[in-house]
């Protein structure tokens, strides 16, 4: 089967590399990845991953050039794989669909629309012939999805059955260059006020870690979950490696910043209370709140108190509950995609 495919995120290369093990041998992918050996890439993910309305003016001709590029190559291919990235992926969708009516096009990893721009879902039903949800409440919004459990479950493969006491703190900075640039200066700040070993968590994909600074005070561990299943505490980026703390049973607490226009903009617009993946599935489901977060502004007192103070046995109850929410089988996604 010759599948074309688009994702541009870090961790949608993560959940495309595992699904693609349940795959046939047969399966030929090319379009836009990264991380993947055995296809034709057109374009790294990376060319196009960007955070911040500013960040992606720049994108915007690559980006109108390479969905050209694409809609040729979806004239000769079996199926068309799209995952997360609603802003490039649906008028993707919409140019095949109008090229190619009959070629069947899948979306994995559905648009946020629970948090903003609802409006997406006229796209999804009118250009989607296959939707694949990650999360259990978004049957609520997408009455047509399919749910077979989140693809981080699939990829973690040490969970926490008790609590740890390894004196490891953890630090994610994200794998974007403006969340890293955000974050370093406070982490090293944070590093020098807490006892025990430090670890910095780098995404395999940065080759080039000077954009990090200076790491002299921790320890560089590529491997995310394998950074979690050692540590007591972590400080976390918002995005997937929140779940992922979640899910292996390290309390941790939330650190998001970006520009006050960009901030402004989305209080304005996006329909949540909370940021963590873990906050906003507990709250969807009715559950209260999974762990801390700050958004912004980050008083280095109150962090280092928020460690001190974590209930490490509350949290690993929360975890496993989570887990069971959660809990899937990766082999029936790959089931409705050659299906």
């Amino acid at each position: 089967m010759k599948l074309l495919v688009s994702t541009l995120e870090p961790s949608g290369n993560l959940h495309l590399k595992a699904l693609l093990e349940y795959m046939p041998q047969d399966t030929h992918i090319l379009g836009i990845f990264e991380g993947i050996d055995n296809g034709v890439q057109l374009y790294s993910s990376s060319e196009f991953g960007v955070m911040g309305l500013t960040a992606v003016l720049p994108k915007i001709l690559k980006g109108k050039k390479a969905l050209r590029q694409m809609v040729k190559l979806a004239e000769n291919v079996d199926k068309v794989l799209l995952i997360d990235a609603p802003a490039f992926n649906l008028p993707l969708a919409k140019a095949i669909k109008e090229k190619c009516p009959n070629k069947e096009i899948i979306y994995y990893i559905l648009p946020k629309v629970w948090a903003w721009r609802e409006k997406r879902k006229e796209a999804i039903e009118k250009y989607i012939d296959k939707q694949i949800s990650i999360f259990p409440f978004e049957k609520e919004f997408y009455p047509n999805s399919l749910y077979f459990g989140n693809p981080v479950m699939n990829e973690i493969t040490e969970l926490k059955d008790s609590v740890s006491s390894n004196g490891i703190t953890a630090f994610f900075a994200g794998s974007r260059k403006s969340e890293i640039r955000a974050l370093m200066p406070l982490y090293r700040k944070l590093v020098k006020q807490i006892d025990g070993e430090k670890t910095l968590v780098i995404s395999p994909h940065f080759e080039d870690i000077s954009i990090y600074g200076d790491i002299s005070d921790f320890r560089v561990v590529r491997n995310s979950g394998k950074a979690l299943k050692e540590a007591d505490f972590a400080y976390i980026c918002s995005g997937t490696a929140t779940l992922e703390s979640a899910i292996v049973g390290t309390p941790f607490v939330l650190l998001y910043k970006m520009s006050r226009l960009e901030f402004a903009i989305a209080k304005r617009f996006v329909k949540l209370k909370y940021v963590g993946l873990p906050n906003i599935i507990f709250e969807k489901l009715g559950k209260g709140i999974f762990h801390k977060e700050f958004l912004q502004h980050f008083p280095i007192k109150e962090l280092l108190y928020v460690r001190k103070t974590a209930n490490s046995e509350k949290f690993l109850k929360n975890s496993k509950e989570i887990r069971g929410l959660l809990k899937g089988d990766l082999s029936r996604v790959a089931e409705e995609i050659i299906r």
